[in-house]
C-alpha cells in the first residue's frame, strides 16, 4: 500500500471543521486531517468542500490523493482526471496522477503523467526523478527511447552521421560515411517515425527511406515494426524489414526476440535474442544474433552496459563489446572467421529540448586482418 504520511496515535483525534468555518478554513482543516494520518476524516471534509464548491480543482486534487492512499483507485483516478481536464497546466495534478499509476504498477501511464508534469515544471527535481524511475520501470529497450512517450513531448527530429575507415592491418584504409535524418511523432501508447538514409562507400552512393513504429501491447510489452525501401538497390537492400517483441519480467529483467529480413539478391535473416537487467541507474544487456543466408551463416554476441548518470532517463554513458564467428562454404579462408570489437558512446541533453550524441568504435577480423575504426555524432531536437 502506498504510504506517504505518518500515522498518529489512536487516541489523537482532530476536530472536524465547524459548519460555520469559511471555505479557506475548512480546506486548511481538511489538509491537516490528511497530513495527520486520518484519511477517512479528511475524505469527509473534502466531500463537504466539494458540496460547497463543485469542481474545485484544488479540492479534487486533494481528495484524489487521499483516495489513492486508501487504495480506492477508480475514485482517485476519476477525481484527478477531472482536475487535469479542468486545469491541464496544473503540474501537481499530473504528478499525483503519476503517483497513482506508479502505485498500481502501470509505469507507461505513470511516465506519461510525470512527463506532462516535467514539461510544466522542468526544474522540479522530485518530478524529474519520478519520471526517470517510471521510464526505467517500463523496461524501455536500450538505444530506442522511441518506444516510450518522450517526456511529455509529441515530436522529435534528429540528424546523425557515421564515419568509418576500413583496411588491412598495417595498410592504408578506405573510408565510408552514412547519414540519417529522422522525424518521429509520439502518442500515448505508440510512436511512428520516418527516416531518410544516405550512404557513401567505396565511390558509390545509395539512398533509402524507412518507416519505423513502436506499439504498446499488453502490460510490460511492446513491439517494434520497421520497413525500409531503397529504390536504387545499390548500398542498401531493395527491401528490408524488422519485427521485435520486448517483454519486461520480474525484478527489473527484460527479454526480447527479433527477426530482421534483408532483401539482397540472396535473402538474409538476422535472428536475435536478448536478456537485459535494470539496477538503479544502470542497465546491462547480453544479445545473441544468428545471421543466415544461402550457403553461409554466422553468429555473434554483444554485451552492452549503460549508466544513466543524470538520473533523468535521457543522458547516459555506454560501453559495448562484441564478438562473432562466420562460416562460409565458399570462403577461401577455410570457411571460418572470427571477429571482435567494442565501442563507447556519450548521450547528453544540453537542455530540455536539445540532445547530442558522440561515439567511437573499433573492430577487427582475424581471418584477413581487416580492421575498422568509426566515429559517430548526432543531434536531437524535441518539442
Amino acid at each position: 500500500m502506498p504510504v506517504d504520511y505518518q500515522q498518529v496515535p489512536a487516541e489523537v483525534t482532530l476536530a472536524q471543521p465547524a459548519a460555520t468555518a469559511s471555505f479557506e478554513e475548512q480546506y486548511a482543516q481538511a489538509r491537516a486531517l490528511a497530513n495527520a494520518g486520518q484519511p477517512t476524516l479528511a475524505l469527509t471534509a473534502y466531500d463537504a468542500l466539494l458540496a460547497r464548491a463543485p469542481g474545485n480543482v484544488d479540492v479534487l486534487l486533494a481528495r484524489g490523493i487521499v483516495l489513492s492512499r486508501l487504495e480506492r483507485w477508480r475514485e482517485a483516478e476519476a477525481d484527478l482526471q477531472a482536475a487535469a481536464k479542468a486545469s491541464p497546466d496544473y503540474a501537481d495534478v499530473w504528478f499525483a496522477l503519476g503517483n497513482l499509476y506508479q502505485w498500481q504498477n502501470q509505469p507507461a501511464r505513470a511516465a506519461d503523467a510525470y512527463g506532462r508534469a516535467a514539461a510544466l515544471r522542468p526544474s522540479d527535481a522530485a518530478i524529474l526523478a519520478a519520471h526517470a524511475r517510471a521510464l526505467r520501470a517500463m523496461q524501455t529497450r536500450p538505444g530506442n527511447p522511441e518506444a516510450a512517450n518522450a517526456a511529455g513531448y509529441t515530436w522529435a527530429a534528429g540528424l546523425s552521421g557515421n564515419w568509418q575507415e576500413v583496411g588491412q592491418t598495417g595498410g592504408a584504409g578506405r573510408r565510408w560515411n552514412d547519414q540519417t535524418l529522422s522525424v518521429r511523432h509520439y502518442g500515448r501508447r505508440a510512436s511512428i517515425g520516418f527516416e531518410a538514409l544516405r550512404a557513401h562507400r567505396f565511390d558509390q552512393t545509395g539512398r533509402a527511406w524507412a518507416i519505423d513504429a513502436y506499439a504498446g501491447l499488453w502490460q510490460g510489452a511492446y513491439a517494434n515494426l520497421r520497413y525500409q525501401r531503397a529504390p536504387g538497390e545499390r548500398l542498401f537492400p531493395a527491401h528490408s524489414g524488422r519485427v521485435e517483441l520486448v517483454q519486461s519480467l520480474c525484478g527489473g529483467w527484460e527479454a526480447a526476440l527479433s527477426d530482421d529480413v534483408l532483401g539482397f539478391d540472396q535473402r538474409v535473416n538476422i535472428y536475435g535474442a536478448s536478456l537485459g537487467k535494470y539496477a538503479g541507474n544502470f542497465y546491462l544487456q547480453l544479445r545473441h544474433q544468428k545471421i543466415v543466408s544461402a550457403g553461409a551463416h554466422s553468429s555473434g554476441e554483444r554485451l552492452l552496459g549503460r549508466w544513466y548518470y543524470a538520473g533523468d532517463g535521457d543522458s547516459y554513458l555506454e560501453m559495448s563489446a562484441n564478438r562473432g564467428r562466420s562460416d562460409d562454404s565458399l570462403s577461401l579462408t577455410g570457411g571460418a572467421a572470427r571477429s571482435g570489437g567494442g565501442g563507447l558512446a556519450w548521450v547528453h541533453y544540453l537542455s530540455r529540448d536539445w540532445g547530442a550524441k558522440l561515439g567511437a568504435s573499433v573492430a577487427r577480423s582475424g581471418a584477413n586482418g581487416t580492421r575498422e575504426r568509426g566515429l559517430s555524432v548526432g543531434l536531437v531536437r524535441r518539442w
